[in-house]
Formats: structure tokens, sequence, C-alpha cells
């Protein structure tokens, strides 16, 4: 893909990849989702709160009325 490019380790296996950022600013919403996807799965482990106690804490440090 054009403005893409893998990085590899000593063995040639794809370890990183390098994205043009003209290409990010074409496909901005589309980056933004991808993003969005890899932190939802890096913290599918972590513990579960309920909505009324994040809705409470947000209210106490005065980031939501």
């Amino acid at each position: 893909m054009k403005g893409v490019s893998y990085v590899t380790d000593d063995s040639n296996k794809k370890v990183a990849v390098q994205i043009d950022l003209k290409l990010l600013e074409k496909y901005d919403v589309e980056m933004e989702d991808l993003i969005d996807g890899i932190i939802a799965e890096s913290r599918k482990d972590e513990e579960k709160k309920p909505l009324a106690d994040a809705i409470k804490n947000l209210r106490r440090k005065g980031k939501l009325k």
C-alpha cells in the first residue's frame, strides 16, 4: 500500500509499521477508528466498573455536571 512501510527484525519478521502522515490526514476518521479499536482491545481484560460509578467519579472531578 502506498504510504505504508513495514519495519522488520533480523529474521525479517514484521515488528512495526510506518505510515506517511499525509496518508493519515486523508483517512483521519478511519485511523481514529483503528486506534480506538486497538485501545479497546488492549483494555479488554481490565476490571469493569459500573457506568454509575464512572459518572460519579467524573462529577466529583468537575469534568461532568
